[in-house]
């Protein structure tokens, strides 16, 4: 009996139970029901941006921008890369979109698309083909819907009749009139919440001077391998103003025109970012030295400044070890290699910086070698074989070197920086043409523009 009572009991328990799990679920039930009608009332009257399509061909690539209803838009150019913007107004961004949808092309790099603020989508495309070479334009996709076109390439005359052609063709005589902002008919309405990226941060002083990278033999000490998290929004950019259409001005912050070249860091992820770059060798260390007698400690540093460059025009704060041709110890040529290699991990570590990237040249006695090699510490991050993997494509994308992968390793300051962190092997200095690709105003711009890229990537 004592058995049957106790039996009756457990499963009236669980009854009781299960009606009470019951019960708050159905309570829950209006309160989601609630915030999914909120989030459909603040849309319903904004155009959906479902996401980009892209197409190339020998003579040229289209980017097709798939919108669900009419609205307007407006664009203009940047430079340093040459970039097009287009701005969507009165509209969201479908979370089922590619943020950086692959276009394979001679014509275009990355294409890349955000909420820039709440009631405007921000489409930035790579432009490699001048500002003469492309077109925008809208079409209608049906009903109501509406397709925002850029082709870039060998595509017949502009509307100023100016006739485009590729950057290897002389171009006409005749001036190209500046691109004008396109319109379309729209629609008011208010979009969800959604908060920018943070305020552009001032370059703080870089430190003082290089030496050596990594000494054949070293210490086998564990780093203290740290992952920064993501750094949180501080200030909200202001769009361009620049456009005269209604519906476009009632998307744009009163408070007047902002710097395009700052509202598009909203898109780069490295506004608010803390970089340190490390130039391989300096002082008297040379590094490697090429065939015609080009030294890896005047290259790197020559790349090192200009990624510092493109780094602090995206809102980075960036510091480096060394801006001129010497040590970065206090000791200079009188440090070991560890004090110097030690001093280049404490400018990192002491500035909290969120990633570090050192920058090598390769060199082997068989001048046939040649390619682009990315470093990671070999009991490190995660993030750090990411950020490794993610610099190396870049550079390899820029300046069309052979891969050699992403390989781990035990070098000295990639053990001892408190963030993820990279050394990159930019090309072989040992080899004829990578030499003078190396050397070449060329090689180095898109040596750290690749970087950049890839940094850049990294962030997401």
């Amino acid at each position: 009996m004592q058995a049957l009572l106790f039996s009756l009991l457990c499963k009236a328990s669980k009854l009781k139970y299960m009606l009470l799990t019951v019960l708050c679920c159905l309570c829950l039930l209006p309160v989601l029901g609630c915030e999914a009608a909120g989030f459909s009332e603040r849309v319903a009257d904004m155009a959906e941006v479902q996401g980009v399509r892209t197409s190339s061909s020998a003579d040229k690539a289209r980017i097709v921008i798939d919108v669900d209803k009419a609205t307007s838009y407006k664009q203009f150019a940047l430079t340093g890369p040459d970039r097009v913007v287009i701005d969507i107004a009165n509209a969201w961004l479908s979370p089922k979109a590619d943020k950086q949808p692959v276009v394979k092309s001679p014509f275009v790099g990355k294409v890349r698309l955000a909420q820039f603020n709440p009631t405007t989508v921000r489409v930035v495309i790579e432009n490699k083909v001048g500002k003469n070479n492309y077109n925008v334009f809208a079409l209608k996709g049906g009903a109501k819907a509406l397709r925002i076109v850029m082709d870039a390439g060998n595509i017949g005359p502009d509307t100023s009749q100016a006739k485009i052609a590729l950057p290897d063709v002389k171009p006409s005589t005749q001036p190209a009139k500046p691109a004008q902002p396109s319109t379309q008919t729209a629609k008011p309405g208010t979009k969800p919440e959604h908060k920018p990226a943070a305020q552009s941060a001032q370059t703080k002083p870089a430190e003082q001077a290089g030496k050596a990278e990594q000494p054949k033999t070293q210490p086998q000490v564990q780093p203290a391998e740290s992952d920064k998290k993501d750094k949180p929004a501080k200030k909200q950019e202001q769009p361009d103003t620049s456009a005269t259409d209604p519906a476009t001005e009632a998307a744009q912050n009163t408070n007047g025109t902002s710097d395009p070249d700052e509202d598009i860091r909203a898109l780069t992820s490295l506004q608010g970012r803390t970089i340190t770059i490390d130039p391989g060798h300096g002082g008297s260390d040379a590094g490697a030295i090429g065939p015609t007698g080009v030294m890896e400690k005047n290259v790197t540093l020559r790349i090192s400044n200009e990624l510092r460059r493109l780094l602090v025009a995206q809102g980075a704060t960036v510091y480096m070890t060394r801006t001129t041709d010497t040590e970065v110890s206090p000791k200079h040529d009188k440090a070991t290699d560890i004090e110097e290699l030690q001093a280049r991990c404490d400018i990192a570590n002491k500035n909290g910086s969120d990633v570090f990237i050192s920058i090598h040249n390769d060199s082997f006695s068989n001048g046939a070698a040649r390619g682009t090699t990315g470093y990671y510490y070999s009991l490190g991050s995660k993030k750090s074989r990411d950020l490794a993997d993610k610099v190396r494509l870049g550079v390899i994308e820029q300046i069309g070197t052979q891969s050699r992968g992403t390989q781990s390793c035990n070098f000295y300051v990639l053990k001892h920086t408190d963030m993820p962190a990279t050394l990159i092997e930019v090309a072989f200095i040992s080899n004829p043409e990578e030499e003078k690709l190396l050397d070449s105003e060329d090689g180095v711009r898109k040596a750290a523009q690749g970087i950049a890229d890839g940094i850049a990537d990294f962030f997401g």
